[in-house]
C-alpha cells in the first residue's frame, strides 16, 4: 500500500502579549513569551520550555501522549496506514528531528530510515530512545517467516502485546521523569492510570478468549504482528503470508499453508486492513476458511481527536475481532473504557 504523504503542521507565529492595565501581569506575560510554561500552563515548572518528543508509529505516539499529557509536545512522523518497515521520511521530517529533545523509536530494525534521519539531525543535548530494545532482551527475540533470523531483523511488533505496551509506557515515564523532574509526579500518575487501563484490557482479553470454542486460538495472518502477543496469551501463530522481502510468497509456501489450514481445520484467516492480500483470499477460497481482512497493526481507529483513536482503542478492536471471528463472545472487551488517560494532543502526520 503506498505511503500517504506526511504533512508537518505549520506553527502559528508567536502573538504578542496584550497590554494590561496591571503592570505586574504585563511583566509576567512579557517574561512568559510564546509557548512558555506560564503562557501555556503546561510546560515544565520553573519557566523552562516544553520538551518536544518525536515518535514514530502511531501506537507509540499514542502511548507517549498518554504519559506526557500537556507537559510536553508529542509529534509523530510515520503516517498511519503506511509500511513502517520501508517508510522513507520526507525531507521536511529532518526539520522536525532538529527540534526534538527526545526521539522515541521502536527499534528492533522496525524503522531504520527514520532512525537514521534522527541520528543525522539530532541536536546537542537531545537523545534517541529505542524502547523495544530496552524492554526485550536479545535472548527473547522472535524470528519467524516474515522476520527470518538470517536477515538479522527480529520481529519488532511488541506493542500488540499489552504486557509489552505497559513496559513501553514505563520506559517513556522514566525518560520524562529524568528529563523533566519538576513534572515527575504528573508523569507517574499518568503512567499509573495507563497501567490500570492496559491491565483491564489484558484481563478482558483473557476472559473473552476463554469463550472461543475448543480453545482454538489460532492465527494465520498476512503480516506477523502478533508473535509476542501469541506467546504471552497462549495463541498459536500458524503462519504469516508476507515474507521478509514484503513480496507475495512463492507458490510452494502458499501450498504449504493451504495444507496446514486444511489439516488443522482453521476456521478463520486474518488479513490486514492496511495490506490487502489476494493470497489470503486464495487460501480462504481453497480451504473454505472465512477471510477476515480488518486487523490493524499500527493504524489507529478513526482520526486524531476521536475517542477510539488510541492504542487502547486499537488493541480492543483487534482482540475483539479475533475473539468474535473464532466464535467467542467479547463481552468483557465490549465493556471496557478505552478512553485515553489524558486528552491526546499529539500531532499525527496525515
Amino acid at each position: 500500500m503506498p505511503a500517504r504523504q506526511s504533512r508537518t503542521p505549520l506553527r502559528p507565529p508567536c502573538s504578542r502579549a496584550r497590554r494590561s492595565a496591571l503592570p505586574l501581569l504585563a511583566a509576567v506575560l512579557a517574561l512568559a513569551g510564546c509557548g512558555s510554561s506560564i503562557a501555556s500552563g503546561s510546560a515544565a515548572a520553573g519557566g523552562s520550555a516544553q520538551l518536544t518528543i518525536v515518535t514514530t508509529v502511531a501506537p507509540i505516539t499514542s502511548i507517549a501522549a498518554n504519559i506526557v499529557g500537556d507537559r510536553a509536545k508529542v509529534v509523530g512522523v510515520v503516517p498511519e496506514g503506511t509500511n513502517s518497515h520501508t517508510f522513507e521520511p520526507p525531507p521536511q521530517t529532518a526539520a522536525t528531528m532538529e527540534r526534538a529533545d527526545i526521539v522515541i523509536v521502536n527499534g528492533l530494525k522496525l524503522e531504520d530510515p527514520t532512525l537514521q534521519l534522527a541520528e543525522e539531525n539530532l541536536k546537542s543535548g537531545a537523545e534517541i530512545v529505542k524502547i523495544g530494545e530496552q524492554v526485550l532482551p536479545e535472548s527473547d527475540y522472535i524470528y519467524d517467516f516474515s522476520f527470518p533470523k538470517e536477515d538479522g531483523k527480529p520481529n519488532p511488533h511488541l506493542w500488540t502485546d499489552p504486557l509489552f505496551a505497559m513496559k513501553y509506557a514505563g520506559v517513556i515515564k522514566d525518560v520524562m521523569v529524568r528529563r523533566d523532574p519538576s513534572n515527575a509526579a504528573y508523569y507517574t500518575a499518568n503512567y499509573d492510570a495507563f497501567i490500570v487501563k492496559a491491565t483491564a484490557l489484558s484481563d478482558a482479553l483473557k476472559k473473552d478468549q476463554a469463550t472461543i470454542p475448543d480453545g482454538k486460538k489460532e492465527l494465520l495472518t498476512y503480516h506477523d504482528a502478533y508473535a509476542y502477543f501469541a506467546q504471552d496469551y497462549g495463541w498459536k501463530v500458524i503462519g504469516a503470508v508476507q515474507p521478509s522481502n514484503f513480496e507475495d510468497p512463492q507458490p510452494k509456501e502458499i501450498a504449504r499453508l493451504v495444507d496446514q489450514v486444511r489439516a488443522e481445520k482453521v476456521p478463520v484467516i486474518f488479513g490486514s486492513e492496511v495490506f490487502p492480500s489476494k493470497v489470503l483470499e486464495q487460501i480462504a477460497a481453497e480451504t473454505g476458511a472465512r477471510y477476515e481482512d480488518t486487523l490493524r497493526d499500527d493504524d489507529l481507529l478513526g482520526v486524531p481527536g476521536e475517542p477510539g483513536h488510541s492504542w487502547l482503542g486499537l488493541m480492543r478492536y483487534d482482540f475483539r475481532t479475533m475473539v468474535t471471528a473464532l466464535g467467542g463472545t467479547p463481552t468483557a472487551l465490549d465493556a471496557l473504557d478505552v478512553s485515553d488517560v489524558t486528552p491526546d494532543k499529539a500531532d499525527y502526520p496525515q
